[in-house]
Formats: structure tokens, sequence, C-alpha cells
């Protein structure tokens, strides 16, 4: 009798912390939408340029969002970039070949290094700028390439778990089936293990775009600036909308000002959701194609 009254209560709190998560999203959606849906047109996008010069670089958007959609996209691409190879490596050793306490030494340093602030991330590479500016470069400033590389830094250890664990939880029969039919150690891990762990991969992917595309203090420190353009290379600098809705938020002189940060904020939701359907679309085809081989 006692463990059923445990077992309410605790199912009865599950669905209490459930409807107030909903609530509280659906407030935040519901107040965004209020605030932003009036300012979110094309002339907050593109200003006064034509949409389809604006697409296609014919003229420059000086007054409106597209810059920093665009450097919010090309950020988000060039962070997982650098990031994904390192993370999937360090996660495949961690959970395929460290052993003992070299892989109790990198859990613990990879659990710190998820701990760090983003802060203090951005102002280590804005340090790390100015000493290879000093010391190697006479033209390295902050830019497009640097807050790339501070955003990997910062989504490494994310990848580097949801990697370890995703292999990890894979269950033994799996893991000897390859072995047993003659596949070497390393087919086994390619044709097998990654796929079938890929599901769980792509949720630390998934996180690492939501990540990058988000993050401010970052950013803030090593390129971002209120108004550049597209950016010309990875050495420029660039607009991104999370500063965007920061700047504004902060320095608006009226509401319609205001309004353009909700938009804002509106359109940062909308390519958040838009890059997370595309990974989703990504991992369904892989599993998929997966399926057909098997």
């Amino acid at each position: 009798m006692r463990s059923q009254r445990l077992e309410f209560a605790v199912t009865l709190f599950s669905w209490i912390s459930a409807l107030v998560f909903l609530g509280i999203m659906t407030t935040l959606l519901t107040y965004l939408l209020i605030k932003g849906a009036p300012y979110l047109t094309l002339a907050l996008i593109f200003g006064t340029t034509s949409p389809l010069d604006g697409l296609l670089l014919k003229q420059p958007v000086l007054n409106g969002l597209f810059p920093a959609i665009a450097g919010t996209l090309l950020l988000v691409f060039f962070s997982v970039l650098i990031a994904l190879p390192a993370g999937l490596s360090a996660g495949i050793y961690l959970a395929e070949y460290a052993k003992g306490s070299v892989k109790g030494f990198f859990s613990l340093m990879f659990d710190l290094l998820a701990g760090i602030p983003s802060i203090v991330v951005g102002l280590f590479g804005f340090s790390v700028t100015i000493f290879l500016h000093q010391r190697f470069f006479g033209n390295l400033y902050p830019c497009l390439l640097i807050s790339s590389v501070s955003l990997a830094f910062l989504v490494l250890p994310c990848l580097i778990r949801t990697t370890q664990t995703a292999l990890e939880s894979l269950p033994l029969s799996l893991r000897q089936t390859g072995l047993a039919l003659g596949a070497t150690p390393l087919q086994n891990l390619f044709r097998v293990l990654l796929p079938r762990a890929l599901s769980g991969i792509m949720t630390g992917v998934i996180l690492a775009i939501g990540r990058c595309a988000e993050d401010t203090a970052v950013i803030m420190l090593t390129g971002v600036v209120v108004s550049s353009g597209i950016p010309k290379s990875v050495f420029s600098n660039y607009e991104a909308l999370p500063f965007y809705i920061y700047y504004i938020s902060s320095e608006y002189r009226d509401r319609a000002e205001l309004g353009t940060g909700y938009g804002a904020a509106l359109l940062l939701l909308g390519i958040c959701g838009l890059l997370y359907f595309a990974a989703f679309s990504i991992n369904r085809r892989f599993k998929n194609a997966f399926r057909k081989r098997v």
C-alpha cells in the first residue's frame, strides 16, 4: 500500500512538472508572438533593399536583419564543422579505447570543461587573439573564425559526452555480432556501432547547434559587431541575431525599435527550429539507410 502511494505521488509530481514546463514554454512563445509578430515583415529582414537583390547579394542590406541572419548561420556552420570531428573522435576514444585511470582522468577534464562559463571561453578566445596578433600575425583581429573556434571549444564537451554515452549504451550482443562474423574492430565500429549510435550522437549535434546559435557572451568578445554587412571572409567581423537582440534590448530608443528585438527573437527561434528539423531529417535518413543495408 505504501509503495502504491509513493508510486502515485511520483507519477503525480512528474505530470505536474511536465504541465508546468509546458505552461512556461507556451507563455513564453505566446508573449514573443504577441510582441514580435507585428514587426515580423520583409522590411525587418531586408529593410529598404529588394529581397531578391539582398538574397543574391546584388545590393547591401544596411537597415535589415539579413546580415545578422547570414552571420548566425555561418557561425553555427563553422562552429559545428570545427567541433564535430574532435568531439566524435574523443567520444569514440573514451567509449571504446580508454581504460582505467586514463578514462577517469579525461572524463573529469571534459566534465570540468563543460562547467566553464561562456564568458570565460569568450575572454580566453579574445586573449588568444591578442597573443597571436602580437607574436605571429600582425593583422589578426577578433573575427568570424575566432568566434567559431571559441564556440566549438564551448560545445565540445557536449559532443564528446553524447557520443560516449551513445556508444556505451549499445548492448553487448550487438558489439559481438560483427566480430563473430569476422569483422575487424575498426570495421565493427564504423559499420555496426556508429550507425546504431547515430541517434544519440545527433542529440549532441542538435544541442551544439542550439548553443552556437544562441550564445552571446562568447561572440561579444571575439568578433561580432552591430553593423558590418555580410562577412567577406572568416577573418571579417560579422553580425549575429543573439547580439542584435542583446544590443536592442539594452539600447532601444522607442517602442518600435524594441519591437524589432522581439521580431529578431522570433527569427532566431525559427532558424533554430529549421536547423533542428534539418538535423532530425539527416538522422532519420541515415537510420533508414542503415536498416535497408542490414
